[in-house]
This record gives structure tokens, sequence and C-alpha cells, in this order.
């Protein structure tokens, strides 16, 4: 069971009022870790935009009130602005059938200067899936996510490393090519990463993300899984965010337990529904300890000041800081306690001096006069 904080919450609310700025967004501010809480809105949808074509000016339209019902979202529930809009796979040529060069579009032109206005229009990050014409003079086509910035610029293209092929079928995806790349995106909240649906079911992204500092993971995918997801969002320590045509659409934190999600058969009956969460990028990771008391110690040092997610089931939780003075860090030190990965690296120390201390193992071998065991027996 997850023990959810709610001081944490209302602390958010209470700081944004009292603030002379908006606390807990990273909007317009460079990022470093060190300096306390960077709490974001992150937007993503379940969206059923598959049954057919309607055209690129409509389509787009589709993906814009998306988006413009995140950031309506956004302001309702934190009073404050929407920091990244995830769209689901393909979102911008679903619809459309075919040899991925039918299927193609160029990024620029309409597309790109439709979603730079809409991005400059609510002041947010955009992940933006399509089939990507690359070049069509050499048939050169990807299943990508675009991610364009706050003022509308490109920041950068994730390639599907992964893309499927079906059974019986020597093409991938209808004919594009896959990536061969996990690029990392520095953004003015921290640092994004990007995979698309069946990628999950492969280590190397996941894990070369992690490696290059990813803090939190966009995952446009077809599939709505998630197990896979929250594996390697606890595996790696990040957290994802998922954006589906079906099923539900979910942001789960780096321990793998779900923050929030939509999963409603009426929504998609309506044709859209949209999320809204606000994570932390500045965390610390808990493992159970007898002072922690289950969260217990932080209410009492900090109240509001500080927020947790605290699973019995578990033994583990997510905190963070609700003061823009006092980083988690310095509660969790100040409170004498130890993050996951000191917990992990003590024990190592532990384990490798008391087996330099310890005396040879006997070994485990089968009496003499004892005959093996044999699949026949």
């Amino acid at each position: 069971m997850w023990w959810i904080h709610e001081s944490g919450v209302m602390a958010c609310i209470a700081l944004l009022l009292t603030a002379a700025a908006p606390m807990g967004s990273a909007r317009g501010q460079d990022v470093d870790p060190v300096e306390g809480p960077r709490k974001i809105v992150v937007g993503t949808t379940i969206s059923s935009i598959w049954q057919g074509w309607p055209g690129l000016d409509e389509r787009l339209a589709q993906l814009g009130a998306l988006i413009d019902e995140m950031a309506a979202q956004a302001e309702a529930q934190y009073g404050t602005g929407l920091d990244l809009a995830v769209l689901t796979e393909y979102a911008v040529t679903a619809g459309r059938h075919g040899h991925a060069a039918d299927v193609a579009l160029p990024l620029e032109g309409p597309i790109l200067d439709y979603f730079a206005a809409k991005a400059r229009e609510h002041d947010t990050y955009i992940v933006i899936p399509m089939i990507l014409e690359e070049d069509r003079e050499r048939g050169l086509y990807t299943n990508a996510a675009v991610l364009v910035d706050r003022a509308g610029a490109l920041v950068g293209i994730y390639r599907k490393v992964h893309p499927v092929a079906a059974p019986g079928q020597d093409l991938l995806e209808g004919g594009v090519t896959p990536g061969t790349e996990h690029p990392v995106f520095d953004t003015d909240f921290g640092r994004l990463g990007i995979q698309i649906c069946f990628d999950m079911s492969f280590d190397d992204g996941w894990r070369e993300l992690a490696a290059a500092g990813a803090e939190i993971v966009a995952w446009p995918t077809a599939a709505p899984q998630t197990l896979q997801p929250a594996h390697r969002a606890h595996e790696h320590g990040y957290y994802l965010v998922s954006s589906t045509p079906r099923n539900n659409a979910t942001v789960f934190d780096p321990l793998g337990q779900v923050v929030a999600q939509i999963e409603s058969d009426a929504a998609l009956d309506a044709g859209r529904a949209t999320l809204v969460a606000q994570v932390d990028l500045d965390y610390a990771i808990l493992w159970w300890q007898q002072p922690l008391r289950e969260g217990a110690l932080f209410d009492e040092a900090f109240g509001p000041r500080a927020g947790y997610r605290y699973s019995r089931r578990e033994d583990s939780g997510v905190f963070w800081s609700n003061d823009p003075g006092k980083p988690i860090g310095d509660m969790v030190e100040e409170l004498g306690l130890e993050r996951a990965d000191e917990t992990l690296e003590r024990n190592r120390r532990v384990r490798e001096r008391v087996l330099g201390d310890a005396p040879p193992m006997p070994s485990i071998r089968p009496a003499a006069d004892v005959p093996p065991v044999t699949a026949g027996d």
C-alpha cells in the first residue's frame, strides 16, 4: 500500500501562494540539481486517433486540443503552467496506411510551425511522435519523436531504435529505418530521455539513458503496458511517462510505482482523455530504516516543508523537499538517514571486509560414496 503524504501536496499549494515567483517549477531557469526542489508538471494522454486520417490540418487541431486540455488541467490542479506534454506513438501520422513512404510526413513546414506555436502558447516542451520523412530521395523514413522547447525551437529528435518486424515480414513497421542512438536532451527542468513502444523490450536504451543522466523518460507507445515500464523506472531510478492510444496512460516514479494514471473506457469512447501530474526531479529514495518510521520522522522534523510517497509493501519511499532553501539531500543528512544507494554501498563494503577476514569456506561436494543423480532416476 502506498502512503501519500498529503501535507506535501498542501505545502506546494501554500508555498505557491506565498512565494514571489512560482516555487516548484523550473520554468525559464537553469537547472542545478543541488539547489533544491525541481517540481515540474507533465502532461500525457490516452487518445484514440487511429481510426482514420482526417487530413493534416484536422490532425494537428486534434493534437493541439489535447495540449490545450493538458495546460488547462495543469492550471486547475496546480496553479501553474505545463512543463512537458507527451503525445502518443505515431500521433501526427496515425491513421495513414501503406508503406512508410506513403505514411511519412516532413517535419519542416506546417507540422513544426504548428507545434512551435503551440509550445509558445503554453510555454511548454512537447514530445511529438510521427513517421518522419527524413530523405525521400534516399527512401529514408523513421519512427521518430520530435522535441520542441518552450520557445518552439527544435531541441532534437529521437528515432526508434527497435521498430517492430511483424510476423512473416522483413520490413520494420512498413519500411522505416531504425535509429542508432539514445540521446538525452537537456531542458530547463532537467535531463529528458525518450523511448518508443517496442524499445521497452530491449535493455540498451534504458541503460544508456540512465548512464547519460536521464531524470525523466517519455514513452510514447501503442502498447499500454505497465509492468515493464514500472520495472524500467525502478531499475534505473528515473520518472517515466507513458502516452498511449488505449487502456491507460501513466506516470511512474523512480520506485516504479504509479504517481498518476488514467484508465477509462468512457474517456476513450469520448475520443480522448488527458492526465497531468506534478513530480519533483530532486528526490531521495529511502529504504526502510527504523528511525524513518515510514516517513513520520519527516513529518515531525519538517512538516509541510517536505513531501513523500511511502510504500509499506515495498519498504521504501520517494521523498522530496517543498522548501526552496533546503534541498532534500540536506534534509536526509540532517536526519541521519541513508539514501538507498548509500545503503547498498555500505553493505558492499561490509561484505567485502567480512569476507576478507573470514577463513576459507569448506567446499560443498557430494560424498564419494553417493552416486550422482541422473535424469532417469
